[in-house]
């Protein structure tokens, strides 16, 4: 019997005894290890046989090796350098500091024993090991290495590659031989798996004089990437990469450019559209991602209460009228009129949308994307649109006059039509469409709904935190309370980055128009007097709707405070 399987079987015999993993479960753990050459502590934990949290202290006995946790410990950089990334990535082993001619390293339950012989290679230094979390370290190796910087060292090291050639090089066979070599590709969709793990919904490679830097935006907040050393000489390959999967002209860098990418991940259809901006220090990209699971969800899924669920239903089941969604860039405009059209497509209506650009493909539904460069604009299209018998129609957004005429005068001949606006609440549409000359008989008779909406962070729910608000400050932040009351607000764990939030759900203000509203209308009465008349007659504002989740625990007090600051 070899040393090592002693160890393991001693180990085995240890944890039963600990009564921290059954013998039955040991046994299993046992034979799967050596099914897959892999150590009994990688079983155990693959397996479910037990908690990384109950392994950790009983290896510390075990092995007679300290427990660390370097989320505590300020990671000395000169001593993370020490080791190369890849050795680092490849084996979760991050040095944290030289002391006295020793190296100190965290390692994860089931470390490589071959890795202390190769930081002892490496580095000359007697290493002194400590056992930590594998994520906990994971997360700190991408911190002090930079992302994917292991990707980074290869393409460094392939003399083949010859990457600065690429920077104002001439489009070709030879260039994109370049850039679909191994590396560029791995760094690539690295980036791109990362921000899908990430639940990103945007990235962004921006060039500077002496960094490239990558932004996720996540939740709607943009995060930046931890970039490893060396990563801004590979800019012009990792462009080109991203350019030749979206069909895009790599020689061209002087003009702004946009494609198109189709993924599969995981079973998972994902789109990305891809724009290019030259600056001073090379091309900018932007990729959005667009994931169908996201953008095709049930109306009940996507936040609103009970009561405007209901109130909505019944608006988009009428035959005719127009129905507004506004909101900022962002605020999932594009998702709400997806998931009405789906919830309305029958065999019995014909729909037919234009848009800019078509998000997504529906399902039995006629899509038609503007092009303003040969002459198809909302307004043309819409016009045309209006030549093949539809029952509802949806324009992507009003931007002119013109578009919001015809799309009104379409509303009063009996079709069914959905769009957006740029403006701030419900109510603002209103006084938006007047002023882009639209005749306030037009509106009042056409209008329907006007939906205002917003995204929020929800709280993580593993580490969100009940904290005493008093009534003062509930009603400094316009919260209507005689007496104190116990919200939750964020904290921030491993789960949330620290953040205190996963995950968004919408806030909605929906303006419903009756008689009294369409006589203020016609009156060109102001959008403070429709407000009014508004919240008389039930409105809930976006505020409100934000007080509603924060008291049923979804969110904080502060978010809902950040994202309606201007309610």
């Amino acid at each position: 019997m070899s040393e090592a399987t002693d160890q393991t079987l001693r180990l085995c015999d240890f944890l039963v005894r600990q009564n921290l993993v059954g013998a039955d479960a040991c046994e299993r753990a046992l034979r799967q290890a050596r099914a897959e050459s892999a150590r009994l502590e990688t079983a155990l934990l693959d397996g479910d046989f037990i908690s990384e949290a109950d392994l950790l202290p009983a290896l510390s006995d075990f092995y007679r090796m300290p427990v660390v946790d370097i989320r505590d410990i300020d990671v000395d950089p000169e001593a993370a350098a020490l080791l190369p990334s890849r050795f680092a990535n490849h084996h979760s082993i991050l040095p944290y500091a030289r002391e006295n001619g020793a190296l100190r390293v965290a390692l994860p339950p089931g470390f490589d024993i071959l890795a202390l012989d190769g930081a002892r290679v490496h580095t000359g230094l007697r290493v002194e090991p400590a056992l930590c979390r594998r994520d906990i370290i994971q997360n700190a190796i991408r911190k002090h290495y930079g992302f994917a910087a292991d990707t980074v060292e290869r393409m460094s090291e392939d003399q083949g590659l010859h990457l600065e050639v690429l920077d104002g090089g001439p489009a070709g066979g030879q260039d994109q031989d370049m850039v679909n070599t191994a590396p560029v590709v791995r760094f690539v969709d690295q980036v791109l798996l990362e921000a899908l793990k990430e639940r990103a919904t945007d990235i962004h490679v921006e060039p500077f004089e002496n960094a490239l830097r990558i932004r996720m935006r996540v939740d709607g907040m943009l995060f930046e990437q931890p970039a490893p050393p060396g990563i801004l000489r590979f800019h012009p390959a990792i462009v080109s990469r991203i350019k030749i999967m979206a069909d895009m002209d790599i020689a061209e860098k002087r003009l702004p450019q946009d494609g198109r990418v189709k993924l599969r991940v995981a079973g998972e259809e994902i789109d990305l559209r891809i724009s290019t901006v030259p600056t001073p220090h090379g091309e900018s990209v932007e990729i959005r991602i667009l994931r169908r699971a996201m953008m095709l969800m049930g109306l009940g899924e996507l936040g609103m209460s009970d009561a405007a669920l209901t109130t909505i239903r019944r608006a988009i089941r009428r035959p005719n009228g127009i129905i507004l969604v506004t909101g900022p860039t962002g605020s999932g405009k594009t998702t709400t009129l997806y998931s009405a059209l789906n919830e309305i497509n029958s065999e019995d209506k014909k729909i037919i949308t234009i848009e800019d650009p078509v998000e997504y493909m529906l399902r039995g539904v006629n899509q038609m994307q503007v092009k303003p460069g040969i002459g198809l604009s909302f307004a043309s299209g819409l016009r045309s649109i209006l030549r093949h018998d539809p029952d509802v129609i949806m324009v992507g957004e009003i931007r002119d006059a013109e578009t919001a005429e015809i799309a009104i005068r379409s509303a009063l001949t009996g079709h069914l039509v959905f769009s957006t606006l740029h403006t701030n609440d419900a109510c603002g549409a209103i006084t938006r469409l007047l002023d882009m000359g639209i005749e306030p008989f037009l509106a009042a008779s056409s209008l329907r709904m006007v939906v205002a909406q917003r995204l929020i962070r929800m709280l993580c729910p593993r580490c969100k935190e009940e904290t005493e608000y008093d009534a003062e400050t509930l009603r400094r932040a316009g919260l209507p309370a005689e007496t104190s009351m116990r919200l939750f607000q964020a904290r921030g764990c491993d789960h949330c980055r620290q953040q205190g939030y996963t995950d968004r759900t919408g806030i909605y203000e929906i303006l419903t128009l009756d008689d009294i509203l369409r006589l203020q209308i016609v009156d060109r009465s102001s959008t403070d007097e429709i407000r009014r008349t508004a919240m008389d007659s039930g409105m809930t504002t976006l505020r409100q709707d934000g007080w509603d989740k924060v008291r049923r625990g979804f969110t904080s007090l502060e978010e809902v405070l950040r994202v309606t600051r201007k309610d």
